[in-house]
C-alpha cells in the first residue's frame, strides 16, 4: 500500500470512528445524570415545593417520559443542535451561555499553554543536554512535583503570596469591575484590546490573567519537561546523532537542528490533547480565581443542579475533544508516516 493510500485509509477511519465516540459521550452523560441519586426536581425547588410546580418542571425536564423516550427526544434536540435551556437563567439557552463564557476560557488555556510549553520544552532541552548531572536530576523533581500539586492548593499559596502579602498581582476576576472591559468579536480581552491599539486595556487584561496562567502552566510544564527530556536522551543517543558528531557538527546544532526536532514529535500529541482538555478542565483553576470561563460557569450549574446546563457544557466539551484529538491524529499521520501502518 502506498503512503497516499494508507494515509487516505487512517483519515477515513478516524473520520468514521468520530461521531461514535461523540454518540458515546452523548450517551454516558445522559445515563449518568439521571442515575445520580435523588430527585433532579426536588434539588432544584426543594422537598415543600408545590406540588404543580414540580410536575411543570418536570415536564421542562422531560422527566415525565421514559427512560427511552427521553433519551430518543434529546438525541433529536442535538440533532438540531440545541443544547436546551438554563433553568436558573431563565430564557437563557446553553449556547449563549457558551457564547458569554468560552472565550474567557480559550484565553486563560491559551496563555497557560504558553507558559508550559515555554518552560516545560526549555527545563527539558537543559536537562537531556546535561544528562546525569544535577540539572537532570532537578528537572526529575520539577516534574514529579508540578505533576502531583493540586491545583487549587498551588493557586491559593500563589495567591496569598503574591496577591495577599506582596500585592503585585489581584486575587482573581478577569478584569476590574470599575472599568470597562475590550470590545470585540473575539471575546479575547488581550486579542481584541490589540486589534483595537487600547494598549492599557491590553496591559489590565495581561495583568489579570498573569497569575491564573502562570498557576495553571507551571503545574502543566512538568507533563512537557518529562517528555522533551526523555525523547531528547533517547533521541541524542542514536545512530544518526553520533554520525553527525563524528563528521564534526557542533554540539549545539546537532541538539536543536536534529535531534530536538525528532524529539519534539510526540510532544505535539500531548499538546493537542492537553488544550482540548484544558477547555473543559480547568474548573479548579476558574473557581479559585473567580475566572468568568466555562468551568467555573458548569461548577455553578452543578452546585445549582442546573441539569440541562450540566449536561450541554459537558457534552460540549467532549465534542471539542474528540475533535481535537482527530485533528492531533491526522497531523501526525502527515509528520510521522509510521503512524499511517
Amino acid at each position: 500500500m502506498s503512503r497516499a493510500k494508507a494515509l487516505q485509509y487512517y483519515i477515513t477511519a478516524r473520520l468514521l470512528l468520530a461521531p461514535l465516540m461523540i454518540w458515546t459521550i452523548v450517551t454516558l452523560v445522559f445515563l449518568l445524570l439521571r442515575a445520580t441519586p435523588g430527585d433532579p426536581v426536588d434539588a432544584i425547588l426543594g422537598n415543600r415545593a408545590p406540588e404543580a410546580a414540580k410536575q411543570a418542571l418536570r415536564e421542562q425536564l422531560g422527566l415525565n417520559q421514559s427512560l427511552l423516550g427521553q433519551y430518543v427526544d434529546y438525541l433529536g434536540q442535538l440533532l438540531r443542535l440545541d443544547l436546551g435551556e438554563s433553568i436558573t437563567r431563565q430564557g437563557t439557552t446553553v449556547w449563549q451561555i457558551i457564547q458569554q463564557h468560552f472565550p474567557a476560557t480559550v484565553e486563560l488555556t491559551v496563555y497557560s499553554l504558553l507558559v508550559a510549553v515555554t518552560v516545560g520544552v526549555s527545563l527539558g532541552v537543559l536537562a537531556a543536554s546535561r544528562s546525569g548531572t544535577a540539572l537532570d536530576a532537578g528537572g526529575r523533581i520539577f516534574s514529579i512535583v508540578t505533576y502531583s500539586l493540586p491545583v487549587f492548593w498551588a493557586g491559593m499559596l500563589l495567591q496569598l503570596i503574591f496577591a495577599v502579602n506582596l500585592k503585585l498581582f489581584p486575587l482573581g476576576t478577569r478584569f476590574p469591575l470599575s472599568e470597562t472591559p475590550p470590545q470585540g468579536w473575539t471575546g479575547l480581552y488581550t486579542l481584541d484590546s490589540l486589534l483595537s491599539g487600547q494598549f492599557g486595556q491590553l496591559a489590565t487584561a495581561l495583568y489579570y490573567l498573569t497569575l491564573p496562567s502562570l498557576t495553571l502552566g507551571l503545574l502543566l510544564s512538568g507533563i512537557f519537561e518529562r517528555m522533551v527530556r526523555i525523547n531528547l536522551q533517547q533521541t541524542l543517543a542514536a545512530d544518526y546523532v553520533e554520525a553527525a558528531r563524528a563528521r564534526g557538527i557542533p554540539e549545539g546544532r546537532i541538539l536543536l537542528a536534529h535531534a530536538l526536532k525528532n524529539a519534539l514529535i510526540p510532544v505535539i500529541t500531548v499538546l493537542g490533547l492537553t488544550f482540548a482538555s484544558l477547555l473543559g478542565g480547568a474548573v479548579l483553576t476558574e473557581v479559585t480565581f473567580s475566572w468568568p470561563g466555562l468551568g467555573n460557569r458548569l461548577y455553578e450549574a452543578i452546585a445549582l443542579r442546573d441539569y440541562p446546563t450540566v449536561q450541554g457544557l459537558m457534552i460540549f466539551f467532549g465534542v471539542i475533544v474528540v475533535v481535537m484529538s482527530l485533528l492531533i491524529d491526522i497531523i501526525n499521520a502527515y509528520i510521522d508516516p509510521r503512524i499511517r501502518y
